[in-house]
């Protein structure tokens, strides 16, 4: 268990800014089209100290699959800190880290690479000396207090730009004599175990601090750097740097003079690039921000303010550190645009290996539904992100999956080397209703034309590659690939289209099998499941209806009439073909006959129909039943993904049975779609009370066990996190 953190009493933030400034990433700093809080209503960041354990220091440079250190990072860098451990003084006056993405993968680079030390009349002074030190987390910040021999020393950590932290240290004589310090800055690298990667990083001296280069490694599964990627840090003040192998010491070049009541601040910058022309412009953002360094901690801390605000209007006041819990975890797996990553978007997790450095298809509809609630242009371009990648007609490797969106999107595509971006198949089909939400939220009709025609291509990519006999109802499947190679590889990549990958639904041993798909000429374009999966013509059906609003919202009268009656047919498809009215639930459907494929057990999929407004009243009412039984959905902690009856229930196998907080999401809010809003309260109030660490000041994990609330897999989940916000607010 690490300490608890010793809080530093509130200080008031500074005034910010005029709003409405682009950050250097390219979201905005502007307030929502609707915001959800007036200056009146603004809920202060320094309300919601420590919301998350950001205390911790690495024992090696690999963080391991999962990092059990929770980190803090902003504005998009591919670099993160936390804070010391309060009982550990080797750590005090630096912050932790900094973690840093090798393209796709993070890695420690040091315990604390920054640590400042005060010296007076050669005498190091005891940063413990005065009594236990308070670190704290902030909304936008990370802060640390030490209390000295008449001094006090505050240290403060905010990202200035999407390269960049800006580290303040303020020192104050509270005494009644003057006094006159030196201060000095060392810290080492923290080598990885084994080569190549061992020896990628290597100090280098600079006229104004340190920086640290990387070598070219490429490292498929490990590590990934092409020899141009930098760490340096810039000091505002005149300083001079010694080398000692793995180690540095950075001395500021004058002594600070100090009267009584006097203070003085010490501003440095430290930035992460990948590529020599990001380098030379991150070094002109950095000398301007270290010319104006409290406007820029100003500019930040009025953006959080905004950020909190939103976050927590309509939120009960005992679930608001929750909500501000939530955004600050979007806000770390923000990553701005970087190699093949061409917007600014969320990856899943920092805190997991294979999820730091890509951004999938449905998370990010999800994520950009959640973020919008705070700022729609990052949503924009979190969108932009997964559509930048879509296929296009005439593509020269796979024509006939014009329109698709790609599963996954990483820095390195496999022409780089890399190993994780994955065209096997796509993810369930929630775009347009991401769109439409963020449109709801930041009001660009422009982005709403933009997204239109690449919103229908996607559209009628479902329809010509995964709609095997040609009825109105898709398949999850998979596209014609060469890791597609056999007919089990294929059933696993559409098992993972669903995005539920190892769900009973979809077992071998229960028999599920592909089919190939064919064009009028008889070329195989994709292959289908043997099954019409509930989930997907839901989620068609419900998109279809967004686009008909958005073809009103750009003046494309036919296109409406046509999503219109689209939607129409899908509905009535999935209403009258999926529900089983003997057992009141939803079903996926055989292929070959149409049957409903109840052996297979209750899924949390057969809720989805309540969401997309699919159900019938009646129909509706028999999916709460199951949903408020205690037997099948209601468990101590609600909505698993397996019910609780079903033969395959296991609790803790990631889709068969641990609960997701966006199925539960979509379950709570089809619940409430349909009148059912006290057990809709009543079930979430349960999810939020007994999911481990969502009270506290644990991480939003990626899943719970549903019978005992223990968190599972990866920590610090950005889906996880999109989905309570409207969850909280109940909108």
């Amino acid at each position: 268990m690490r300490s608890p953190s010793r809080v530093l009493p509130a200080l008031a933030l500074a005034l910010g800014l005029a709003a409405g400034t682009t950050s250097p990433s390219g979201a905005s700093d502007a307030a929502p089209r609707h915001p959800t809080a007036t200056a009146s209503t603004a809920r202060s960041p320094v309300a919601y100290e420590n919301v998350l354990d950001l205390e911790g220091v690495p024992k090696a440079a690999s963080p391991g699959e999962f990092n059990p250190v929770n980190v803090f990072a902003d504005r998009g860098a591919w670099h993160a800190y936390a804070l010391p451990e309060a009982d550990d003084p080797t750590t005090y006056g630096g912050f932790t880290g900094p973690l840093y993405i090798a393209q796709e993968y993070p890695w420690w680079l040091s315990r604390s690479f920054s640590r400042l030390r005060l010296k007076e009349a050669e005498r190091t002074l005891d940063l413990a000396g005065g009594g236990a030190p308070r670190f704290t987390s902030l909304p936008g910040l990370l802060r640390q207090g030490y209390r000295l021999d008449g001094l006090d020393l505050t240290l403060e950590l905010r990202f200035a730009t999407d390269r960049t932290a800006l580290v303040r240290a303020r020192v104050h004589n509270s005494g009644r004599t003057t006094r006159t310090l030196a201060a000095d800055w060392s810290g080492g690298l923290l080598r990885p175990e084994k080569g190549p990667q061992r020896d990628a990083p290597a100090l280098t001296a600079t006229a104004r601090g340190v920086a640290v280069d990387f070598a070219r490694v490429r490292e498929k599964w490990d590590y990934l750097t092409d020899g141009t990627e930098r760490f340096q840090i810039t000091h505002r003040e005149p300083v001079r740097t010694t080398l000692d192998h793995d180690t540095y010491r950075t001395e500021l070049a004058a002594p600070l003079r100090l009267a009584p009541g006097a203070a003085r601040t010490l501003d440095w910058a430290e930035s992460y690039t990948f590529t020599a022309p990001e380098q030379a412009r991150e070094g002109a953002a950095v000398r301007r921000a270290l010319s104006r360094p409290a406007a820029v901690a100003a500019a930040g801390d009025a953006r959080w303010r905004r950020y909190v605000a939103a976050v927590t209007d309509s939120v009960p006041a005992a679930r608001r550190r929750l909500a501000v819990k939530a955004l600050q975890t979007l806000a770390t797996n923000w990553r701005s645009a970087a190699g093949r990553i061409r917007h600014d978007a969320i990856s899943p997790s920092l805190s997991y290996k294979w999820f730091a450095g890509g951004i999938w298809a449905w998370d990010t509809w999800k994520q950009a539904v959640g973020t919008a609630r705070f700022d729609p242009r990052l949503a924009e371009s979190q969108l932009r992100a997964m559509f930048d990648h879509q296929i296009r007609p005439g593509s020269a490797s796979r024509p006939q999956d014009a329109g698709m969106i790609p599963d996954a999107v990483f820095y390195n595509d496999p022409s780089d080397g890399g190993g994780n971006w994955n065209e096997r198949n796509s993810k369930p089909p929630l775009a347009a209703w991401a769109v439409r939400e963020v449109y709801e939220r930041g009001g660009d009709r422009g982005f709403l034309r933009e997204m239109y025609p690449k919103l229908a291509a996607y559209q009628a990519w479902w329809y010509r590659n995964r709609d095997h006999d040609g009825d109105g109802l898709a398949e999850y499947g998979a596209t014609v690939d060469p890791a597609n190679d056999s007919a089990e590889e294929r059933r696993l990549a559409a098992a993972w289209e669903s995005g539920m990958d190892n769900a009973p639904r979809f077992d071998a041993a229960l028999g599920t099998s592909v089919v190939a798909n064919q064009n009028a000429s008889g070329r195989v374009t994709g292959y289908s499941l043997t099954q019409e999966s509930v989930d997907l013509n839901a989620y068609l059906a419900a998109d279809q209806t967004h686009l008909a609003a958005i073809a009103r919202e750009v003046g494309d009268k036919a296109g409406e009439r046509h999503w219109r009656a689209r939607a129409r047919a899908t509905h009535q498809a999935v209403r009258e073909r999926m529900y089983d009215p003997t057992s009141g639930w939803f079903y996926d459907t055989d292929l070959a006959d149409g049957s409903r494929l109840t052996g297979r057990g209750r899924g949390i999929e057969g809720a989805i129909p309540l969401w997309t407004g699919t159900a019938t009243p009646a129909q509706a009412a028999a999916v709460r039943d199951k949903l408020t039984d205690p037997g099948e959905f209601a468990t101590p902690v609600p909505f698993p993904t397996v019910a609780r009856s079903s033969p395959y229930f296991a609790p803790q196998r990631y889709w068969r049975g641990p609960v997701w907080l966006d199925q539960a999401y979509f379950a709570e809010a089809g619940l409430r779609r349909y009148g059912h809003t006290a057990e809709a309260r009543a079930l979430t109030d349960r999810l939020l009370t007994h999911a481990t660490g969502l009270t506290g000041r644990g991480p939003v994990m990626e899943n719970y066990d549903p019978l005992t609330g223990a968190p599972l897999n990866s920590p610090n989940f950005s889906w996880s996190a999109a989905a309570l916000l409207p969850m909280l607010s109940g909108r």
